[in-house]
């Protein structure tokens, strides 16, 4: 199983967007996997007010994991860190049309109603599973450059 349909595959089993993607890159980045699924559990649902995508905050955190700041007086490694995240945002925004959960599944997953929509669609099954396996694809591809 290839690591996009590990995400999915985690997603489906109960874990939230961020989760998924942070869980699958997690012991490459020497995290475990507790932590990883601890760490990413209040950035599902767009951090459960429709804002940016689980999948996306699982990507980067594991962009910071890699490229990270580490000291305090290295701004050359921060600033390099954000023009990651930046790429990684565009690349996203480029494929998905947007990074915000509320927009990505037209609905605010935040909102009693919001959810509702959402679940009788099916975009938690359907949409959610297509845009963390894109996160995924990018942080591959990001990760081989």
């Amino acid at each position: 199983m290839n690591k996009q349909e590990q995400a999915v595959s985690y997603h489906k089993a109960g874990y939230n967007c961020s989760q998924a993607v942070l869980a699958v890159f997690c012991e490459e980045l020497g995290l475990e996997k507790e932590v990883a699924t601890k760490l990413a559990t209040s950035f599902g649902g767009g951090m459960r007010c429709g804002e940016v995508c689980g999948g996306v905050t699982g990507a980067l955190m594991a962009l910071g994991l890699k490229h990270g700041q580490v000291e305090a007086e290295d701004q050359d490694t921060k600033m390099r860190a954000y023009g990651i995240t930046t790429d990684f945002q565009e690349r996203f925004r480029k494929r998905n049309g947007s990074i915000l959960c509320k927009e990505l599944l037209g609905h605010n997953m935040g909102t009693e109603e919001g959810m509702k929509c959402i679940q009788e669609k099916g975009l938690i099954q359907t949409k959610c599973n297509d845009l963390i396996a894109d996160a995924v694809a990018i942080l591959e591809e990001m990760f081989a450059e």
